[in-house]
């Protein structure tokens, strides 16, 4: 789906998830605060995981063409990747100070 995209499409997809992503980064921010990575930070997980989750289903052969599926996939890749790298960053800060 996003490989067929038009280049404004695109731009357009790619603005919109980025600015929405800054605002759910900032009210994160404020929930997670030192256990989160800062508004910008929760953005930029944010959107690099909504894109990987979609890349990575497109990868694996199903198709999402109605745009419903695109988005409910991006979310759970954007979640998933904001929680392996919240998890993440809670076990180094264990390890660390033990």
């Amino acid at each position: 789906m996003i490989w067929h995209l038009d280049t404004a499409w695109l731009l357009m997809a790619i603005a919109t998830v980025v600015v929405l992503s800054f605002f759910f980064g900032a009210a994160l921010d404020y929930l997670m605060r030192d256990d989160g990575f800062g508004s910008t930070g929760n953005m930029i997980i944010v959107s690099v995981g909504f894109f990987l989750g979609i890349v990575a289903v497109n990868q694996q052969g199903y198709d999402l063409h109605e745009l419903h599926r695109a988005v409910m996939v991006g979310l759970a890749g954007a979640f998933v990747c904001l929680a392996l790298m919240t998890l993440l960053k809670g076990m180094i800060a264990r390890f660390l100070t033990d």
